[in-house]
């Protein structure tokens, strides 16, 4: 703790060198969004042509990672730089800066800010946007900050029926406004106040910016212009094995027990699974547009040959693979992200297999724009890959969802082990849908245990004041508890 605050002190009583020479940083999050982007293949008919030009321009980590499927923690550990498993955040609460030992830690943009940086973001960085209800006397989280962003305007009544466990308002897509306006969606707006800040920002100081990007979060609607780019037919659907699941743990369920999202059985008895798929896909490429006027003003601007641009998702999101919608999972599904750097010091035109994680983003940064390293981060830099995308990395990328469980996920294989000791492992070369969990073929016993040493060490319990998707387990009862309700044994699994 005294450590953190020393940090803190010292980075912002040093008198930050300003150069014009150091990179400017644009960085575009863009939640719920898995791998369906054109050049990622996850869904053939993915059209985001501005996304795939920024990849051309830098490089693409086509096997990159969330270190939590679920936003608050997977934001927390990027912008800390630390794992979930450090800091004991894996619900949508706590915010970080009401736990003590975080309450003065610096994160990415307040490091930049020490260093010379201007600071702006708009949208959603953070789980609460631009930052959250600051502990007492916590650091502000950028200089300047823009409270835009969201869906935007909502029909007056949903546009589907009524979803199982409690009809949330959230769960909803469709076309949406009528009248083909884009102008009022909140990711529209937030395009437009980055456009300004970058315009604006002064030219004798190196600027961060952040613009975080709702959909294609639910509800998920998009106006008609959007949904004209995809078939209306089964075509758009992506595969899936029916009884997927008859292969993994009972606690693979307990990862997602009980949530908004509705099950793949409720999405087609009412009709909604080709509506969502296209829903999905409507908002990736309204997005992508929005990324398009974000890059075109850096290049209006006459700065994008100084600007590295970072653009990532928070964590994947699944559309009725394994039986579900939604996140909360540990295969590539809910897992899987877009991750693309582009700018001073990258190489254009490259396609990364190797594995990479979100928490790597801090120290990159750090190491491409030459400012003093930082000890106190669990991500390492992705430097390396930048200038020659086959440079191999020391280690996984790994993915925790509450305490006890974890993905393991290396160029090949993807292991899973869930808190009962229950266990997942997948071949993703020949069987990249993971349809078949080989983790109990005898064959495989040493590839488990390389897997297997990669686990957390560090593995705490919630932190005090968690609440919404946290699943605990007691070892000694074999209790699962979810959301602070024990789940017993023979409980049917809810659909």
């Amino acid at each position: 703790m005294k450590m953190i605050r020393a940090l803190l002190i010292s980075c912002l009583l040093v008198t930050p060198t300003l150069s014009a020479e150091r990179p400017n940083i644009l960085f575009i999050a863009i939640d719920d969004q898995n791998d369906w982007i054109g050049h990622l293949g996850g869904h053939p008919m993915a059209k985001t042509p501005h996304i795939d030009k920024l990849a051309e321009r830098g490089t693409s980590f086509l096997n990159a990672h969330c270190q939590s499927p679920l936003c608050n923690p997977s934001r927390t550990s990027l912008l800390l730089g630390l794992r979930p498993t450090t800091t004991g955040i894996y619900g949508l609460a706590p915010w970080f800066r009401t736990l003590p030992a975080y309450r003065d830690h610096v994160t990415l943009p307040q490091y930049f800010a020490s260093n010379g940086y201007l600071t702006a973001a708009t949208g959603k960085i953070y789980h609460l946007g631009t930052g959250g209800p600051n502990a007492p006397h916590a650091p502000r989280e950028f200089e300047r900050i823009a409270k835009l962003g969201g869906v935007g305007t909502v029909p007056l009544k949903k546009i589907i029926p009524a979803t199982p466990m409690g009809n949330h308002p959230a769960m909803d897509w469709g076309v949406w406004p009528l009248d083909n306006d884009d102008t009022g969606k909140g990711d529209y707006k937030v395009a437009s106040w980055t456009i300004e800040q970058i315009k604006s920002a002064p030219k004798d100081q190196p600027f961060f910016i952040a613009a975080g990007f709702f959909l294609p979060h639910v509800p998920c609607y998009a106006t008609q212009k959007w949904f004209d780019l995809y078939p209306d037919d089964d075509s758009i659907l992506p595969k899936i094995l029916e009884n997927d699941r008859e292969d993994t743990p009972r606690f693979s369920w307990y990862l997602h027990w009980s949530l908004p999202e509705p099950r793949l059985k409720w999405i087609k008895e009412n009709n909604q699974w080709r509506n969502l798929v296209r829903s999905y896909l409507a908002c990736t490429s309204f997005v992508d547009a929005q990324v398009g006027r974000l890059l075109t003003t850096l290049d209006e601007a006459g700065v994008a040959d100084n600007t590295i641009v970072v653009l990532w998702g928070d964590h994947g999101w699944h559309l009725g693979e394994k039986g579900i919608t939604g996140k909360n999972t540990l295969w590539d599904r809910g897992t899987k992200v877009p991750l693309i750097i582009a700018g001073p010091g990258v190489k254009g035109g490259q396609r990364c297999m190797q594995p990479a994680e979100l928490l790597d983003i801090y120290p990159t940064l750090i190491e491409l724009t030459g400012l003093p390293k930082r000890d106190l981060l669990e991500g390492i830099s992705l430097a390396p890959q930048l200038r020659d995308a086959s440079t191999k990395r020391t280690r996984p990328a790994i993915t925790s969802h509450n305490q006890g469980n974890h993905g393991i996920r290396s160029e090949k294989w993807r292991y899973i082990r869930y808190a009962d000791g229950s266990e997942e492992l997948y071949d993703m070369i020949k069987d990249p849908n993971e349809w078949q969990n080989v983790a109990s073929f005898p064959e495989h016993a040493t590839i488990i245990a390389e897997h297997k040493q990669w686990l957390p060490k560090v593995d705490v319990p919630p932190a005090p004041q968690s609440a919404n998707r946290i699943l605990t387990y007691d070892k000694a009862k074999n209790q699962a508890t979810w959301e602070g309700k024990a789940i017993p044994a023979k409980t049917p699994i809810p659909e």
